[in-house]
C-alpha cells in the first residue's frame, strides 16, 4: 500500500513538473514574441525621429571631425621616375619597410607627368633618376637630382623622404654616411599620440547618444505621447516594454560605436575581441538610458538629468585625454569600467584574456543596473496608472 501512494505522489509530482514545464515555456514564447514586437515598432519609427538618425550620422560626424584636426595618418609616400636603371631605386625599396616609407617605381611616366602626381597630392615626394646617375655619383661628378615635394605633404614626411633619398645615394657612392640619426623622445617613454587618445571621447559620444540618450528619450517621448498606455493596456508588461527599449539601445550603441572605431581606422587586429568588449558595454549604457528614461517624468526632467550628471559621466574621458593626471580617480567613475576594457584592447593590443577581470565588473555593474530598472519600472507603472 505505502508502494502505491508512494508511486502515485511521485506520479504526480512528475506531472505537475511537466505542466510548470510546458506552462513556463509558453510565457518565455509569449514574453520573447511581446518583446518582439515592441523592438519591431522601435526600429519601424526610430528613422523618423531626429534623434536617432542623429545618432546614426554621428560616425560620420565623428570621422569628418577627427579627419579636419589630424588628417588621414599614413607612411611617407615617394614616387621614382628611374630614367637609367639606378641601383637606388632597389636600395630604397629594400629599405621601404625597416624606414617606415612607401617607394613606388613609375617606369612609364616622365618628369612632367610625375610632377603632375605630386602636385596632385598623390605622392609625398618624387625623385627622378636621370639615365647614368649612378656611374656620375661614383666618378665623383654632382649630377642634377629633381626632388618634387607636394605643398599637402607633411613636414616630417619631407625631411624623412630627402634624408632617406639622400642616406642612399652615399651608399651607391660607395661611401658610408658621415652623420647617424637618432630620434629621441625626451618626454614620456609611453607616450601616445593624441588621436589614439581622443578614442574614448569617439567612444563616449557614440555610446552616449545611440545607447544612452535614445532608449531615455523614447521611453520618455512614449509618456508624453500616452503610447505607453497603449501598448501597456496590451498583454505586453512594463518589464517587457523596458527590455525591448534596452534591446534596441543596446543594438543600436553597439552598431554605431563599431562603425565610429572602423571609420576612424581604431578597431585595430582584434576586431572580434572589440566586438566582445562592445557587446559588454553596450549593455551597460543601454540599461543606464533605461533607467535615466524611467526616473525622468519628462523632457525637461530628462535633459536635467543628463546636464547633472554629464560630468559624472565624461569624467574619466578626461583622464584619458591627460594621462599625466592620478589615473586612480578615474576609477571612482562608474563610466571609467565601460570605457577601460575598450581602451586596453584598443590603444594596447590587450586580449580578452587579460579584460576578464574588468568586464566582470561591467557585468556586475549591469545586473544592479537591471535591479534599478525593474524598481523604476514599476515606480513608472504606479505613476501612469494613477494618471
Amino acid at each position: 500500500m505505502a508502494v502505491g501512494i508512494s508511486g502515485l505522489a511521485t506520479g504526480d509530482l512528475c506531472s505537475r513538473l511537466a505542466y510548470f514545464g510546458k506552462k513556463g515555456r509558453f510565457i518565455m514564447k509569449n514574453t520573447i514574441g511581446r518583446v518582439a514586437a515592441i523592438l519591431r515598432k522601435d526600429f519601424a519609427v526610430g528613422p523618423r525621429s531626429p534623434l536617432v538618425l542623429f545618432a546614426i550620422a554621428m560616425p560620420i560626424i565623428i570621422t569628418l571631425i577627427m579627419y579636419l584636426v589630424f588628417g588621414i595618418s599614413h607612411d611617407p609616400h615617394l614616387g621614382v621616375v628611374d630614367q637609367g636603371n639606378s641601383e637606388l631605386v632597389a636600395a630604397l625599396q629594400e629599405i621601404a619597410d625597416a624606414e617606415g616609407i612607401q617607394v613606388t617605381v613609375l617606369p612609364s611616366l616622365q618628369e612632367a607627368q610625375l610632377r603632375e602626381a605630386v602636385n596632385l597630392n598623390d605622392y609625398d615626394a618624387g625623385l627622378v633618376l636621370p639615365a647614368g646617375f649612378d656611374e656620375a655619383v661614383r666618378a665623383g661628378q654632382q649630377p642634377p637630382l629633381i626632388f618634387f615635394v607636394s605643398g599637402e605633404s607633411g613636414f616630417m614626411d619631407r625631411i624623412v623622404l630627402a634624408v632617406t633619398a639622400l642616406e642612399q645615394i652615399r651608399h651607391v657612392q660607395g661611401k658610408e654616411s658621415s652623420v647617424q640619426v637618432e630620434i629621441v623622445d625626451v618626454g614620456n617613454r609611453e607616450a601616445i599620440p593624441l588621436s589614439t587618445r581622443l578614442i574614448p571621447v569617439i567612444a563616449f559620444y557614440a555610446f552616449a547618444i545611440a545607447g544612452l540618450f535614445v532608449p531615455a528619450s523614447s521611453i520618455v517621448e512614449e509618456r508624453e505621447h500616452r503610447t505607453i498606455q497603449a501598448v501597456l493596456v496590451s498583454p505586453a508588461r512594463v518589464n517587457e516594454f523596458l527590455v525591448a527599449k534596452a534591446v534596441f539601445g543596446m543594438i543600436l550603441a553597439f552598431c554605431l560605436a563599431f562603425l565610429t572605431l572602423l571609420l576612424n581606422q581604431a578597431v585595430g587586429p582584434y576586431w572580434l575581441d572589440v566586438a566582445v568588449v562592445l557587446f559588454v558595454t553596450s549593455i551597460f549604457w543601454a540599461l543606464l538610458g533605461v533607467l535615466v528614461g524611467t526616473l525622468a517624468a519628462n523632457s525637461q526632467t530628462l535633459f536635467a538629468i543628463m546636464k547633472g550628471s554629464g560630468v559624472l559621466m565624461f569624467g574619466p574621458v578626461i583622464f584619458y585625454i591627460f594621462p599625466d593626471w592620478p589615473q586612480w580617480i578615474a576609477k571612482f567613475f562608474p563610466t571609467y569600467w565601460a570605457l577601460d576594457p575598450l581602451w586596453r584592447v584598443v590603444s594596447n593590443g590587450s586580449r580578452l584574456a587579460s579584460l576578464w577581470p574588468s568586464l566582470l565588473i561591467v557585468v556586475a555593474i549591469c545586473i544592479a543596473l537591471a535591479a534599478l530598472v525593474h524598481f523604476t519600472g514599476q515606480r513608472m507603472l504606479r505613476r501612469i496608472s494613477a494618471s
